[in-house]
């Protein structure tokens, strides 16, 4: 492997899978920098969970955010998509029984929830908020060059799946959750 520095980017360019070069400020590479930010946040999440199987869920997300990362770094107009950068209807599903998993175990809501609580549930709505970022920034290249539905249909399970695990995280080490109090002035 050769050095970590190579000066291409020095001009405010960098490459996309395939070559192209573009502005580091361009729609595509807002995109999957921000998915690269949710990544390192959901890795910082982990470090604050112990339960085996929220943690065997989210290194599942990091691989896929991983993939999702590749699919906006290749612009389909110029290069061909890998299948390796593609997200499947199994991704999604996998996410929607794991939301639903812990959604049982959790009451119902009747008012809004703020975030913390924990620290564990404070990372998670970090990530969920990151995850509703870059859920706008896919949205925004997809105003300029076709996205996958998939993509976008992951990335919204993805926060919705942050939230009840932050939920979930509030309840395990407060015994309650912090309620939004419209009457606090």
């Amino acid at each position: 492997m050769g050095k970590i520095y190579t000066g291409t980017g020095d001009k405010g360019e960098t490459s996309l899978v395939g070559g192209q070069r573009v502005s580091k400020a361009h729609r595509r590479i807002e995109s999957y920098g921000t998915i690269d930010e949710l990544n390192s946040f959901i890795g910082l999440l982990m470090t604050a969970l112990d339960d085996t199987q929220d943690l065997d869920f989210l290194t599942f997300v990091q691989h896929k955010l991983f993939t999702v990362g590749s699919y906006l770094a290749t612009d389909p107009q110029t290069t061909e998509l890998r299948v390796q950068s593609q997200v499947t209807p199994e991704s999604i599903t996998r996410i929607e029984r794991e939301i639903d998993r812990i959604d049982e175990e959790l009451p119902r809501m009747k008012r809004f929830v703020l975030p913390g609580g924990c620290r564990s549930a404070s990372l998670a709505h970090v990530c969920r908020t990151v995850c509703r970022r870059a859920e706008r920034r896919i949205y925004s290249l997809a105003e300029e060059s076709e996205v996958e539905e998939n993509v976008l249909v992951f990335i919204n399970r993805l926060s919705d799946y942050l939230f009840v695990l932050a939920r979930k995280e509030c309840l395990r080490h407060n015994g309650k959750e912090i309620l939004w109090d419209y009457t606090c002035i």
